[in-house]
């Protein structure tokens, strides 16, 4: 249901930004990192507790956000209902009663508050006396709070309005939108979450996100997303184990979830008799939960619910709740979040595929002989049964070209180098590696190498027969091709597309491709108790092979005892784990590329390169250097050794983690080499800020010193000035260069007071 206009927002974090000082007389650039007041990145922070004299410690109440505030109002304290608001000033971290006008609404509790334009809105809840147990009921009345002027107003509201608590509400595209709670309906398609009361509710990507929750007696830890456009539900399958990352939170009710930039946190709650106060995030873009580990000096706030939080700027708040033995809680919690650009790996790879560019590698394939084109990097180091089929045929093209070679030295001709793969970069003369698999027809086949580049399939039309078949096709050569993680996934799709309508058909397609796995869910299906009368009632069942009908009513009869497994289900490896062993050694037969750093040879791949670098795709489009070697630098500047390792870590398997001294070289890299967004730069300039210590000054004055990082440079002096007593007894400092040893003279000098000068005297 809607009733006004508006939205909620929250700002992101400004991306770090390079900026280079031109005002210098020697026309010199220098690097400038930005760096200003910072907060520790997952740091938890007790901020002042409200004060008893201001408020009630409290829990079911609600927080908002409005500028730099934060605004709670009602809840209960274990014995009264309360409707008090309060404030809480986050620069001065000081709390205050709000000032107020008019009539506020009745005590209440499990009532909901959102923000719009310059208002906060809230909306029914359970009011009462809960110390007598008299007049207790839910409410349907909305009222309006001003923040300019504190004023109080109830809203009339036309039409039918059903009372409710505990339920979630949001403000999206002009509208109040509510969800269920007690005594709660509204009109939605597909898979709706049950209905159910004490669950949070956020918006992110344009959708509604709902997270586990009550529902009678029944609690789930189901994640539901609702399109605002459509009105419909989607549950979101969580695939952790293909896709290598943790689990979702434990089921739970009375927890926080909050968005932020492209994730949502879900905090505290009821969890099977327990109170955990692990923060878990959800990235919604690629669909993975993790547990976020917070900061080393972190104070963490204890497992709580019935809490309530709020976002300001790039930071989370979450005041009270009830904590262990049915207390109320009057802190507050700051919790800071990191800000960092997705992850492209996946996309690149992806990208790459679907340009087909860079190609070298042409797969021929069934009878039909159907040619798929790819990239012999990619496909062996993700499939060792292909890179076994590639090998063969390098082989035999080498062999070819002996002979090629004896004949045409008998007729006083050159065989062109085909041997070598740098020279078969594809171009209008050169011819590809020819690979022939009678396995696979092109379809499924062209699926398979979706999932290589990409780790995913895409699944065009859920539930439809044609597809339900193809990607029992692409299951098919994932047995044949031993690809644990795409079998996996497809017996997931298959399994979840099966209904009334397709269920014979893909039956009897697992019965031709003895797909046995898959003929037994099928089967299943279709002797359960709601399923059978509707399926032997079908055209199609007639037409069913007899052997097919004798197992249906033989299962049927007599279903078979259940066989449980407790083996563990082989995922298989994932893209980042292949690609990590391809750089490691995996790959170096299938180099094609020689980086020069400072004259030291790496090889490499050029279309892992060109797939994630557009400075790497724009030379290999346009020139290619006759002996496949290319200097590598940023810039002007040559990065040492460790930190080119860690770029290349980062350009074949997104890592990030490096010493800070790396970071400090590759801090320009996103902006030289063209990666897809500044996420290498964003982990480096917090890797610099936080990460700069007495034992590693040292290394990082230096580096700061040849890459020109004057602030960087400056902010090593600092340290080693302030510490020199630690800095001075280690082996780094005797072999610093005689310029920067001079420059920590100098600073020692600039720093030592008059006073100390002359204590110094007089020790003399």
């Amino acid at each position: 249901m809607s009733w006004f206009p508006g939205a909620m927002s929250c700002k992101s974090k400004v991306a770090p930004s390079v900026d280079f000082d031109h005002s210098c007389s020697d026309s010199v650039e220098y690097l400038t990192l930005n760096f200003g007041p910072f907060e520790t990145v997952h740091r938890w922070r007790r901020l002042p507790p409200c004060d008893e004299f201001v408020g009630a410690r409290r829990s079911k109440h609600t927080v908002v956000a409005y500028r730099d505030a934060i605004y709670v109002f009602g809840g209960d304290n274990g014995k009264n209902m309360l409707n008090d608001l309060l404030r809480f000033d986050v620069k001065d971290c000081s709390w205050c009663r709000a000032f107020t006008t008019g009539t506020p609404p009745a005590p209440r509790y499990h009532h909901s508050a959102v923000v719009y334009g310059s208002s906060m809105f809230v909306f029914g809840g359970y009011t009462g006396d809960i110390y007598s147990n008299s007049n207790l009921k839910n409410k349907n009345d909305l009222f309006e709070y001003k923040f300019a002027t504190g004023q109080w107003t109830e809203w009339k509201v036309e039409g039918r309005l059903v009372a409710r608590s505990a339920h979630g509400a949001t403000v999206y595209n002009d509208k109040l939108w509510i969800f269920a709670g007690y005594d709660g309906n509204i009109e939605q398609s597909g898979e709706i979450p049950p209905s159910c009361c004490n669950f949070p509710v956020a918006v992110c990507r344009d959708k509604m996100f709902v997270f586990s929750g009550q529902s009678g007696a029944k609690i789930t830890n189901n994640l539901f997303q609702f399109e605002f456009k459509g009105h419909i539900w989607t549950r979101i399958p969580t695939e952790h184990l293909l896709r290598g990352s943790p689990p979702p939170p434990q089921r739970r009710y009375g927890h926080t979830m909050v968005a932020f930039d492209r994730h949502l946190y879900v905090f505290g709650g009821a969890a099977d008799n327990t109170l955990p106060n692990e923060l878990h995030c959800y990235d919604v873009d690629s669909q993975t939960w993790e547990v976020i580990h917070p900061s080393t000096d972190s104070e963490m706030p204890s497992g709580r619910l019935f809490h309530a939080a709020a976002v300001i700027h790039d930071a989370m708040y979450i005041f009270g709740g009830t904590v262990d033995n049915n207390v109320r809680s009057g802190e507050m919690y700051r919790f800071q979040f990191s800000c960092y650009p997705k992850c492209t790996l996946h996309e690149d790879y992806g990208k790459l595929w679907e340009n087909r560019q860079f190609c070298d590698v042409e797969f021929i394939l069934g009878e039909r002989e159907e040619k798929v084109l790819g990239h012999i990097a990619i496909v062996t180091a993700r499939c060792q049964w292909l890179k076994k089929k590639i090998l063969q045929a390098r082989d035999r093209q080498k062999q070819k070209c002996k002979q090629e070679v004896g004949e045409e030295s008998e007729e006083g001709g050159t065989c062109s180098n085909k041997e070598n793969p740098a020279t078969r970069w594809p171009s209008g003369s050169h011819t590809m590696l020819e690979v022939f698999i009678r396995e696979a027809e092109a379809q499924p086949f062209e699926v398979l190498m979706q999932f290589l580049y990409t780790d995913k399939i895409q699944y065009p039309r859920r539930g439809h027969v044609q597809d339900v078949l193809l990607i029992m096709d692409v299951y098919k050569l994932a047995l044949s091709f031993k690809l644990s993680r795409l079998e996996q996934l497809c017996v997931q799709y298959i399994e979840a597309s099966v209904d009334l309508q397709n269920v014979l058909s893909v039956c009897e397609n697992a019965n031709k491709l003895q797909l046995d796995q898959l003929k037994e869910h099928c089967l299943n299906f279709v002797v359960k108790e709601t399923h059978f009368n509707q399926v032997i009632m079908t055209k199609e069942f007639e037409h069913l092979s007899t052997q097919l009908i004798v197992e249906i009513v033989r299962r049927k009869q007599q279903p078979p005892p259940r066989v449980y497994s407790d083996q563990p289900v082989d995922i298989g490896t994932s893209l980042v784990q292949d690609m990590r062993a391809y750089l490691e050694g995996a790959g170096r037969e299938f180099c094609d590329i020689t980086l020069l750093l400072d004259g030291h040879p790496r090889p490499a791949h050029k279309a892992i390169l060109a797939a994630r670098s557009s400075y790497f795709e724009a030379m290999f489009r346009s020139f290619m250097p006759e002996d496949g070697q290319v200097n590598v630098s940023i810039g002007e500047m040559v990065p040492s050794k460790q930190a080119f390792e860690s770029m290349l870590r980062y350009i074949y398997y997104g890592d990030v983690n490096m010493p800070p001294e790396d970071s400090l070289y590759l801090f320009a890299a996103p902006y030289y080499y063209g990666f897809s967004n500044n996420r290498l730069q964003a982990y480096c300039k917090q890797n610099l800020e936080m990460n700069v210590t007495v034992e590693n000054v040292l290394q990082i004055l230096e580096a700061a010193d040849k890459t020109q990082a004057l602030d960087m440079k400056k902010h090593c002096l600092h340290i080693i000035v302030h510490q020199f007593t630690k800095v001075s007894k280690l082996p780094n400092l005797r072999s610093l260069s005689q310029l920067l040893l001079l420059d920590i003279i100098d600073s020692l000098a600039t720093h030592i007071s008059d006073k100390q000068c002359a204590e110094m005297s007089s020790d003399i």
